[in-house]
């Protein structure tokens, strides 16, 4: 599908008015000619109320090819690294088991690396129906043309309908360069996941800068492949009987090959990560200067909390992009939030909203941040939260 303009009917009047009339500037007229470029967004404004006829939308009449009953199955990625499992895998597969419930398909983990059969074990007390290892002494570092290699067989050989992949580092590096060997299509970061009857997975993220909740489908390829971020859903609970097996592959030699060779690997000194706060003070544009953080943090510590930020604080330079909270930043999940002069963008909120507790302290009383909080304080930060702390301090 796409836009087709029909050049006979272009002039100097329709031309520019095409020009004029697109919102991303993604129509030029130059020397009787009309080109589209890459700026376009496919918002088809030029074809609703554009000059009749001189810019169409064609949709794509292709129907699908692919044999849907073939793939059968949910799979998630175990992220292990360095012995650890990403906390994020846990969190998929509930969402996976309760996706599979509408299809009545089995759940599937897929584990690559060396030494971690005690870290796949861990899957199955979570009731997934099989866990298939690859291990192997030359999978122990992340190598993506080696991982991406058993992933392709495993693909191969199971089947799966869909694959549900973590956004961490090894996440957004292997799952895309799969996607590809596969010729199929790929969400990244989404916030939400349906199931149709039809095997279709509904993969919702925002799109155009928050602004709009895209539902997005992949009728005519398999597998499926989804990344989302760690927080966004919740992690199931522990069945109380096992029936989960482990598959452990043959490696096959060729697998192994590639351009890449890991001389050596240094662990990164242990980082803050605002995502595992379980009490968070977020501050945004209400802060007047950066001398004015002392209170922000002295909040934080009389509550055992970390401090976090919007983005404005951190294209000011007051914050680094660790802390900042939403789409571009962190996704958070704490028993408790308090934002500070934030005034609650659906960016913002898209990356906190499932807090357990929200409080929100803003000037405005029309601030969208209310429409999500708890507890909402209509008032000024520099008054409240000297307020808060005194009280805090007094035992109230």
């Amino acid at each position: 599908m796409g836009l087709k303009i029909n050049q006979n009917l272009v002039n100097d009047e329709t031309g520019k008015a095409l020009q004029e009339l697109c919102p991303f500037n993604a129509i030029s007229y130059e020397n009787n000619k009309l080109d589209i470029n890459a700026g376009c967004k496919l918002c088809k404004m030029c074809v609703r109320k554009g000059p009749a006829g001189v810019v169409t939308f064609e949709e794509e009449t292709q129907t699908s090819t692919i044999n849907k009953d073939e793939y059968k199955g949910i799979c998630v990625y175990a992220d292990i690294e360095a012995g650890i499992t990403h906390k994020v895998s846990f969190e998929l597969v509930g969402k996976a088991i309760e996706l599979a419930k509408v299809i009545n398909h089995p759940v599937y983990v897929l584990a690559i690396g060396d030494n971690i059969e005690t870290n796949v074990e861990e899957f199955l007390s979570y009731g997934v129906d099989k866990v298939y290892l690859y291990e192997h002494s030359a999978l122990k570092d992340f190598d993506v043309e080696t991982y991406t290699n058993c992933f392709e067989d495993f693909i191969n050989t199971v089947k799966p309908s869909s694959i549900l992949v973590g956004a961490t580092n090894v996440g957004r590096s292997l799952a895309p360069r799969v996607a590809a060997r596969f010729h199929t299509g790929l969400t990244a970061d989404c916030t939400k996941l349906e199931m149709k009857e039809n095997t279709d997975l509904v993969q919702i993220r925002p799109a155009f800068g928050g602004n709009i909740m895209a539902q997005i489908i992949n009728p005519d390829h398999r597998p499926q492949f989804a990344t989302v971020r760690y927080k966004v859903f919740d992690a199931p609970k522990k069945v109380d009987k096992i029936v989960g097996v482990i598959e452990k592959v043959e490696i096959k030699d060729e697998w192994l090959k590639s351009h890449t060779t890991v001389l050596e690997t240094i662990q990164k000194p242990k980082e803050l990560d605002i995502s595992e706060s379980e009490v968070i003070v977020a501050v945004g544009r209400g802060l007047k200067a950066k001398e004015d953080l002392a209170m922000v943090h002295e909040l934080a510590e009389l509550l055992n909390g970390n401090v976090a930020c919007s983005r404005p604080l951190v294209e000011e330079g007051l914050f680094d992009s660790k802390h900042q909270i939403g789409l571009s930043g962190k996704t958070v999940k704490p028993k408790l939030i308090i934002t500070l002069g934030i005034s609650g963008s659906v960016q913002f909120c898209s990356g906190m909203k499932s807090s357990d507790t929200i409080v929100a302290i803003n000037t405005d009383p029309h601030a969208p941040i209310f429409d999500v909080a708890n507890y909402g304080i209509v008032g000024d930060m520099y008054k409240v939260v000297p307020e808060l702390i005194n009280m805090i301090k007094e035992g109230k």
